[in-house]
């Protein structure tokens, strides 16, 4: 049996993982599946942004080699990641000048060449399959928009919620603005909105297969680990 780890940018994604996730991957045939938080999430002052690439990568090359039965894969906000510079990550800079539906994608390609190449010539790339989301983790939680209410105890909102979701063609692309982010927008419609809290509640009510249906590169990423550990 197979470990999983991912790692993740914030204890939104960690909670996600832990209460949410885990269930469905362990169905695939995962042993395990531990979140593994990118730096002192806890710990940081001003919330929001991503570690230095550089850093990510020491983290992950450092899991892949200590566990040698493990897979590793990121769970990640593309919008957030630092894109030129010392901090930049692979194919971020890159990304910006493609479509929307391309960019997580790239950015994927190039970051797992960069540890695979990193690994050397005997690593099977398949133990590391990276997942970038477009925007961020609440975006998924416009997958079913009247669960998602009802889960955070706001049903009235559900009309408000379909609103914005209906302005685009997937959840996923819901938006890349800092002012109007999945976030962001939800904290405009709910007082006293709690990351952590309400995203596990409403996650836990939506369910991943409801979330794969309404997402295409959520639902990507999860075929290729349930191929991966087969």
């Amino acid at each position: 049996m197979t470990r999983l780890l991912i790692h993740v940018e914030g204890e939104t994604e960690e909670a996600f993982v832990n209460e949410v996730l885990a269930s469905e991957l362990c169905r695939y045939g995962f042993s395990s599946v531990s979140p593994r938080l990118l730096g002192n999430a806890r710990q940081r002052s001003r919330r929001g942004g991503i570690k230095p690439w550089n850093a990510v990568r020491s983290d992950i090359l450092r899991h892949l080699k200590e566990d040698r039965e493990c897979l590793a894969t990121t769970m990640v906000d593309y919008y957030g990641m630092p894109k030129t510079g010392p901090k930049a990550w692979p194919g971020r800079e890159e990304a910006s000048s493609l479509v929307s539906s391309e960019r997580a994608v790239r950015i994927e390609e190039s970051i797992a060449e960069e540890i695979g190449s990193s690994m050397g010539s005997n690593f099977d790339r398949n133990r590391f399959i990276p997942y970038v989301m477009l925007h961020e983790f609440e975006a998924l939680l416009f997958s079913d928009c009247h669960k998602f209410a009802c889960g955070i105890n706001q049903p009235d909102l559900a009309p408000e919620f379909q609103k914005i979701r209906d302005d685009f063609t997937t959840p996923e692309e819901i938006d890349d603005a800092p002012e109007t982010a999945p976030s962001k927008r939800i904290e405009a419609l709910v007082q006293g909105y709690k990351k952590p809290l309400f995203g596990r509640w409403a996650a836990s009510a939506i369910g991943i297969p409801a979330m794969r249906d309404a997402c295409p590169h959520f639902n990507d990423w999860l075929d290729r680990l349930k191929i991966a550990v087969c």
